[in-house]
């Protein structure tokens, strides 16, 4: 059976040398915002999404995809440079006040693929800086529109369309960074989702809330159902959008030549999920179609992470991690030496047709801020059906983000004093303790915490040291709260 395995990896890998021995392939990354598991390929069977599923009939779907971050910034932060959020300062939103911003010693994605002869464009939600370190030799939208642009799908296709015809026979990294499903500003309408924007050619598909089969994870209340609803139906918008830029590749000529990735950011935007460790903010969708693959319509399990995104793409683009000749600046020291060439992920591309690869069981994630009012560090550990997640601010009450705290469903909530949300009370998710442990096989929704259980003791002992070592090697400054509390 390895044999076999080996063999499929390198049909695979000697395929991309093929495509790239000639023109460069090109790479199309499409990024939704606040999208979990809420899609028809994996499973949810209210879901409208047909193009989405389409895609993932055509290539692979990961069933352990994990963004390392559950906020925006830091998660795509991660996502284009392969590093951790805690090891670049991209610690929270890089936006307005709070500025977040990264290491200028870091070498971006897009930076990498633009000193390789790519032209590069971002359309959509950016949500970066420095912009001079994750710059896109092209914009799709100029006039700085994103919010209303960024939902939607004839603009995004139509910026594609002259996006790749203005690369001619260049190789091109096309970024989309759509804003759907994510709640809408309250000047944008009262649904919470964008509702009653219209776009050129988008048909609503509308969801009936008393039909919803709630989550779990999510309380059955009226408010949660109605934004559920919505929130389905900016799912089914995204969808769309997705289908737009799908048609661009195909009839552009460039089906055979493009690397597709689609994934999100991090979990839907209700309490319990996105700014959580909690599988429903940092367990995601990622769709990746290859265009020479043999296998398609492959469901693989391997642990990855948005980590490993940027690795993958330099990969499938026959670039090494650190540029030819390339070497750290000798007045650098040990402690930055991880964001020059030293990428914290790895290439997924050698199990993209292998449905239950070897040696991907573990996948780290952490969370340190949303925004300057949502302070929380935790760091996490995911290996097979086990999950640590280690509480830094324990002490502290969880914060809200604003869109989560405003948001119909807390606001129900807190109207009539309900004491459980989904499959734990509230008191024990705004007061954390300190070590939670899950078994991910039997608790999936992580209601049963394992940690002062006797009989895992031992395991609780191996994940927290697997989990300092990874610190370690990441160079996490949040790794001195295991000495200093």
């Amino acid at each position: 059976m390895k044999r076999i395995a080996l063999l499929a990896v390198g049909l695979l890998v000697g395929r991309a040398s093929e495509l790239a021995a000639g023109r460069p392939p090109n790479v199309v990354l499409i990024v939704a915002d606040d999208l979990g598991l809420q899609l028809g390929c994996y499973g949810d069977a209210q879901a409208h999404t047909p193009h989405l599923d389409r895609l993932a009939a055509q290539g692979t779907r990961f069933t352990r995809a994990y963004c390392n971050t559950s906020s925006c910034s830091p998660s795509r932060a991660e996502i284009f440079t392969g590093l951790y959020a805690h090891s670049i300062v991209s610690y929270g939103d890089a936006e307005d006040w709070n500025h977040c911003t990264t290491y200028d010693t870091v070498l971006s994605l897009p930076a990498r693929l633009a000193q390789a002869g790519y032209r590069t464009c971002s359309i959509g939600k950016h949500t970066l800086r420095p912009e001079r370190l994750y710059h896109f030799t092209d914009y799709g939208n100029p006039d700085g529109d994103v919010e209303g642009r960024g939902r939607d799908g004839a603009w995004m296709e139509q910026a594609s369309r002259k996006f790749i015809a203005d690369a001619g026979q260049t190789p091109f990294f096309l970024y989309v960074g759509a804003i759907d499903p994510h709640r809408a500003g309250p000047s944008i309408d009262d649904t919470g989702f964008a509702l009653t924007l219209s776009f050129d050619g988008y048909v609503p598909h509308k969801f009936d809330p008393a039909a919803l089969a709630v989550p779990p994870w999510l309380p059955d209340t009226p408010e949660a159902r109605g934004e559920l609803a919505a929130y389905y139906e900016a799912i089914s918008r995204f969808d769309q959008c997705v289908g737009r830029v799908l048609k661009v590749i195909d009839d552009t000529g460039h089906r055979d030549d493009t690397l597709v990735l689609v994934l999100s950011d991090n979990g839907p935007p209700f309490p319990g999920s996105k700014t959580t460790q909690y599988q429903p903010g940092i367990h995601l969708p990622l769709i990746v179609r290859h265009p020479q693959q043999a296998k398609r319509g492959l469901a693989c399990d391997a642990g990855v992470s948005w980590v490993d995104l940027t690795p993958t793409i330099l990969d499938f683009c026959g670039l090494p991690q650190l540029p030819p000749g390339e070497r750290p600046p000798r007045k650098l020291t040990n402690r930055y030496a991880a964001q020059w060439g030293d990428l914290h992920g790895r290439s997924f591309l050698p199990v993209l047709e292998q449905e239950h690869p070897q040696g991907w069981n573990r996948v780290f994630c952490g969370f340190t801020m949303h925004d300057v009012t949502v302070y929380y560090p935790m760091r996490t550990l995911l290996d097979g059906k086990m999950k640590y997640i280690f509480n830094i601010a324990h002490p502290l009450a969880y914060p809200f983000a604003g869109d989560l705290y405003g948001s119909r469903t807390w606001k129900g909530v807190l109207a009539r004093g309900d004491k459980q949300y989904g499959p734990r009370s509230i008191d024990a998710y705004m007061h954390r303790p300190r070590h939670e442990l899950y078994d991910l096989q039997t608790d999936p929704f992580e209601s049963h915490n394992l940690a002062a259980d006797p009989s895992y003791a031992a395991v609780l002992k191996s994940m927290q040291e697997q989990l300092r070592a990874e610190q370690r090697r990441t160079r996490d400054p949040w790794i001195k709260k295991w000495a200093y509390e």
